[in-house]
């Protein structure tokens, strides 16, 4: 390592260490923004200490889930750099290189949008891309600018690159064509698909001619088994599938993991087919670095949720269930998984538009908000965009004494859990920040730990 290297990674942790002991957070991103600044080739320099390199996990929806589950299986083997606070920006992949001094294998999330940069410096020997939905227009404009993007950074990995990709992703599944180490998975059981397309989906017209496809099973938003009727453009075969698909309310999924001519039953701690997409994506990342599907299967089945993702949190002698929803796909899904594993009656929605979040909240209006008519008793609203939210429950028809909106988000929480009665459980929907920010009121409280915390 040169002296200069030397020199910018030690003045790097010493901001991450002052961080820490201000008090201002876990130091997750600041030393990596610090070393960004002063010497972008740093990150390079960092990856090739990786004595068995890295790999990359990138989606619009599941990235932290299917990077925590992939870390789950691969830290048993590997001494890890995983970025585990979801700190995925360049800068947090930095400081995640920065912290873990004797680390063999990255195990990284990567933003959509800072994915291209990152593949050029990372060099990693596996990619799993998982789906691309509309999120933040504000900030990444329309799915296909990022698809462009996406695009452009697979045809320049090496050959050697093992490119996973999720086949019932029309978008996503292309980006595999013409590659020689390519994994592609899907779903491929029709019992649990939806009836028909949902009207929020993104990807409905074929990739090559502009047809509407047709739709044997749509899974998760535009996700399924499609087809061209003009073109002929299709799903591809898979690779790696979940068949017999069990959802057993909030709490399990239970589904057939099938390999070639080998089908092993998984039984995942997690609720909601997504999950199920985020299974297989980190199974086949694992067995991309030859893990062995017993070992995949022990380590799937071990699986604690990660932070704010289906993550419960005891308070007293009632529960918190924390949703994260930052888009149209991902709040449909955790609202369809609440409803059939029985949704809690009383919910806590928490809208915020900071930048991680998006600054244009327009999205609400495409969530299907309908279902917890009937589910929810009582719905407390809150966060900066409250009223907004307000304004689209009202239309939604829920009435006006079973809608709260307290802004201020802690003191929400408690109105929330005031009206949860002992031994019941609390639902709440935040958008990132906010899901932040109600961590931190319970980490003050001492009832969960700091989000950065989390070990593999």
């Amino acid at each position: 390592m040169s002296l200069r290297l030397s020199l910018e990674i030690g003045v790097a942790r010493l901001a991450g260490s002052v961080s820490r002991a201000a008090g201002r957070g876990g130091g997750t991103t600041l030393p990596g923004k610090l070393l960004w600044h002063i010497d972008p080739r740093a990150i390079d320099a960092l990856a090739e200490r990786l004595t068995d390199g890295c790999v990359v996990v990138s989606a619009t929806n599941g990235k932290t889930t299917t990077s925590a589950m992939a870390a789950q299986v691969l830290g048993t083997r590997y001494r890890l750099a995983w970025n585990n606070s979801g700190a995925n920006l360049a800068s947090g992949v930095a400081s995640t290189l920065l912290q873990a001094r004797s680390a063999e294998l990255g195990v990284l999330e990567v933003d959509e949008f800072a994915l291209p940069a990152l593949l050029d410096r990372l060099r990693p020997r596996v990619v799993a891309l998982g789906n691309l939905f509309r999120d933040q227009l504000d900030r990444y404009g329309e799915l296909e600018h990022i698809a462009e993007r996406w695009r452009d950074a697979v045809t320049s990995l090496p050959s050697e690159t093992t490119l996973i990709v999720n086949a019932d992703d029309p978008v996503v599944a292309d980006l595999a064509a013409g590659r020689e180490r390519v994994v592609r998975y899907g779903v491929d059981d029709p019992v649990v698909a939806r009836p028909a397309l949902q009207h929020a989906a993104d990807s409905k017209y074929c990739i090559h001619c502009g047809s509407p496809y047709a739709y044997a099973a749509a899974y998760v938003g535009h996700l399924g088994d499609y087809r061209c009727e003009s073109c002929g453009h299709a799903r591809p075969s898979l690779d790696l599938a979940a068949r017999n698909i069990e959802l057993s309310g909030l709490d399990a999924t239970a589904f057939d993991l099938v390999e070639g001519g080998r089908t092993m039953r998984i039984r995942l701690p997690l609720p909601g087919l997504y999950n199920v997409y985020n299974a297989l994506a980190a199974g086949a990342l694992c067995r991309a670095l030859d893990v062995s599907a017993e070992a995949v299967q022990q380590g799937l089945e071990g699986f604690g949720a990660a932070f704010g993702r289906f993550e419960r949190v005891e308070v007293g002698d009632r529960r918190v269930l924390l949703l994260l929803v930052k888009n149209p796909a991902g709040a449909n899904e955790a609202i369809r998984t609440l409803g059939e594993g029985g949704s809690p009656r009383t919910l806590l929605v928490a809208l915020n538009d900071a930048i991680a979040d998006g600054r244009d909240v327009s999205w609400i209006w495409d969530v299907d908000f309908e279902p917890l008519l009937a589910e929810a008793a009582n719905i407390v609203l809150s966060g900066d965009r409250a009223a907004e939210l307000g304004l689209r429950f009202t239309y939604a028809g829920f009435p006006a004494d079973r809608l709260e909106i307290v802004p201020a988000l802690g003191p929400a929480l408690d109105r929330a859990l005031e009206l949860v009665p002992a031994g019941s459980e609390l639902g709440v929907l935040p958008t990132y920040t906010a899901m932040l920010a109600l961590r931190k009121v319970l980490t003050d409280r001492g009832l969960v730990r700091p989000y950065w915390e989390a070990v593999a």
